[in-house]
């Protein structure tokens, strides 16, 4: 670095006289020897000046230059911040999930909605179940004293009887989905078996299958949305 600074310095040398005219020619005394050494610590001393007043590095910033050192402090900078681009993918993922869950609110309010106006259009349907709500309550209430026969008068001789088949009707209307149907199978199966024990006079298995009927039922009106719309639920 020195070398390159020494180089386009601007040293001024001490002129000797010419040796040309020997009225300057000065002999090899003790005095012209003294004169030189002078000369020559003057000269070191503006080489240091020199040397130590240049800044440390070249002035000159090229184009070349100054894009490298851009390149390479974005490229640190994206190597040391692996949290903030974590982040910022997490970000956009989260970003992506909400509108995924916003579309999937506006799809069950959408099917809610639709579901509530085939309810709303279903009168007859409804006193169907509002009938079934009477009956399973009535049949609840036998069982609990242990009376089986006014069971049997509330419930019928079979699972074909008028009621159980108008509530069927209102079952297929209002059922939609999977689980409503899934809940139907259960709700008519565990009456089938309702049925059978009361007539068989079996008190423990008509407390079971009752409950089953009753918890199959409930689940279903959970399911279509008719909680608020029938009594006694």
């Amino acid at each position: 670095m020195a070398a390159v600074f020494l180089s386009t310095a601007n040293i001024s040398l001490p002129s000797l006289p010419s040796s040309s005219s020997s009225s300057y020619f000065l002999p090899l005394t003790s005095t012209t020897s003294s004169y030189f050494h002078k000369s020559s610590v003057r000269r070191q001393l503006k080489l240091c000046k020199v040397v130590n007043d240049s800044p440390p590095y070249p002035p000159n910033l090229t184009k070349r230059s100054l894009s490298i050192c851009l390149t390479t402090t974005f490229l640190f900078s994206v190597a040391g911040d692996g949290d903030g681009y974590s982040n910022a993918n997490a970000a956009i993922l989260e970003a992506d999930d909400d509108e995924e869950l916003l579309e999937r609110v506006k799809r069950d309010r959408k099917k809610r909605i639709e579901k509530q106006g085939v309810i709303n259009s279903s009168n007859k349907e409804t006193a169907y179940l509002q009938d079934l709500v009477y009956k399973l309550s009535k049949v609840g209430q036998a069982i609990e004293n242990n009376d089986l026969s006014v069971a049997s008068s509330v419930l019928g001789p079979s699972s074909d009887t008028d009621w159980v088949q108008k509530a069927n009707v209102a079952f297929t209307k209002l059922s939609s989905s999977p689980e409503e149907k899934t809940e139907v199978d259960a709700f008519n199966s565990s009456l089938t078996s309702l049925i059978s024990s009361v007539i068989q006079n079996d008190i423990e298995a008509s407390k079971i299958a009752f409950v089953s009927s009753a918890s199959a039922f409930e689940k279903w009106t959970a399911l279509t949305g008719l909680v608020g719309q029938l009594k006694g639920l």
